[in-house]
């Protein structure tokens, strides 16, 4: 029903105002939508490659595969000894090199719903056939990253094939990009890998992303770098035509050499099988960002985003690459230097393998060291604003600001009872101030400006727990 307005009645009869008594409310908005950008094996919805650079919207496995396809077939060098003619099963096959993944998206997005990751969006910058590239505003990872700027709802950044670019120099200015983003919009944050040289020297990695990624605060802030890379249970994806015999070596009349895997098929089943069982024992390794990405969306889910995304298993892994102690951890946890933080993935004895880190890349500030934090602060300051809009160009009066400090108070008030908030009493978790004289000044509402200041005193993690144990003087 319109709202009447009593004073510009002129004709008689009866009429009905309906008064609101209920102030507006704030509608929380999604915290954990990644946004995946890089390269895929299709990129159609409705006619071929029309989803190209644009970003689309999934929530599944089976979307993922319906819009852009499965992975590409790898190729495949296996190297049998024994003598085939005499023995068809008794040959042997020697321990097979995985191939070198470029492109990772598909195994990516598989850990990443394998990890409780839910609704996403996938920005194809090419197909799975070119080669990978930093690009430009119109093409490669770079133009992917521009296109996601015009996108309102995700709220994480990954770049599943950035570690395969051939350039560590070129794979961090696109991070720095992405920073740099994440500081414009305010409403989302990058996950970063630690780019792995070939000839993997981790302190000699880890020091790169500390010297190449840029260190101004408002920007290091947004970003969480986790560390290493992880050996995954995803087999390979490839056919009987990409996987082929490199070398038959041993007597006997017949050689395999060149002989594709469908050809050992049809002539030697028993030699087939013992290869398969070899390649069954190879896995992916992938860097950790699509599983950190799931983890985040199953920790907000579980418990809140206020809740410190680590001290939680990482699915469908075999193992980290590194295995790290206390000691090595120190460093990575705490640099006096650089401040850049790295998360490390740690497997501890009967509990598996754990995130054992929940610091930005701002590490060493007191403010936004915690991954916890920045995303709650993105979470509450993207929710407001949202829910503010609908006060632009109303009278910049008292009954207007009654309104929106109750709408704020509510809202923080149901965060407090959640435990997002620390404080026995809302007063002591929160404050919300607005008026003539408290935030404003008259020359303020002269140029239409109306300032709500907000202050909220976030739960952070326990991120070292300290039990002091001492002996005690027998009293009796």
């Amino acid at each position: 029903m319109a709202t009447i307005n009593e004073t510009a009645i002129k004709t008689p009869g009866v009429y009905i105002n309906e008064i609101p008594l209920f102030p507006p409310s704030v509608a929380q908005v999604a915290t954990a939508i990644p946004a995946f950008i890089g390269y895929t094996g299709k990129a159609t919805e409705k006619v071929d490659n029309d989803l190209h650079l644009v970003p689309k919207r999934i929530s599944s496995m089976v979307e993922y595969e319906t819009y852009f396809g499965k992975a590409r077939n790898e190729s495949i060098t296996i190297n049998i000894s024994g003598n085939i003619d005499a023995n068809p099963a008794g040959a042997t096959v020697a321990p097979i090199t995985p191939p070198g993944l470029t492109y990772r998206m598909y195994y990516a997005m598989r850990m990443y719903f394998a990890n409780g990751g839910g609704p996403c969006y996938i920005v194809s910058v090419d197909l799975d056939t070119v080669a990978i590239d930093v690009g430009d505003d119109t093409k490669g990872l770079q133009g992917g990253l521009k296109v996601l700027e015009k996108e309102d709802e995700p709220t994480i950044i990954v770049f599943p094939d950035g570690v395969g670019l051939g350039d560590k120099d070129k794979y961090y200015g696109l991070i720095d990009l992405a920073l740099d983003q994440c500081e414009t919009l305010a409403d989302r944050v990058t996950l970063v890998d630690v780019y792995q040289t070939s000839g993997n020297n981790d302190a000699a990695n880890i020091k790169d992303l500390r010297d190449k990624v840029r260190s101004e605060r408002e920007y290091v802030m947004y970003g969480m770098a986790y560390h290493p890379w992880l050996e995954t249970n995803l087999p390979f994806t490839y056919t009987g035509a990409t996987a082929v015999i490199g070398t038959h070596t041993g007597p006997g009349a017949t050689d395999l050499a060149g002989k594709k895997l469908d050809d050992v098929n049809a002539s030697n089943n028993a030699l087939y099988n013992l290869i398969k069982a070899e390649l069954d024992k190879l896995h992916v390794v992938l860097p950790p960002s699509s599983s950190i990405a799931g983890i985040y969306a199953r920790v907000d889910g579980n418990r809140g985003v206020w809740k410190a995304p680590a001290n939680v298993n990482v699915m469908n892994v075999v193992k980290p690459l590194i295995t790290y102690s206390d000691r090595d951890q120190e460093d990575m946890n705490i640099d006096p230097t650089s401040g850049k933080s790295i998360n490390a993935i740690r497997a501890f004895t009967g509990k598996g393998i754990l995130v054992w880190g929940a610091r930005t890349l701002a590490g060493n500030d007191n403010e936004w060291r915690y991954v916890s934090v920045r995303r709650f602060f993105n979470m509450v300051e993207e929710s407001t604003k949202k829910a503010s809009a609908q006060f632009v160009f109303e009278p910049n009066d008292a009954n207007t600001w009654v309104k929106v400090r109750a709408m704020i108070e509510n809202y923080l008030t149901v965060l407090w009872r959640q435990g997002a908030l620390a404080g026995a009493k809302p007063e002591h978790a929160f404050f919300v101030k607005i008026g003539l004289g408290q935030t404003m000044t008259a020359d303020d509402i002269l140029n239409g400006k109306m300032i709500v200041e907000i202050g909220m005193a976030a739960v952070r993690p326990a991120e070292f727990i300290i039990l002091r144990f001492m002996h005690k003087m027998q009293e009796s």
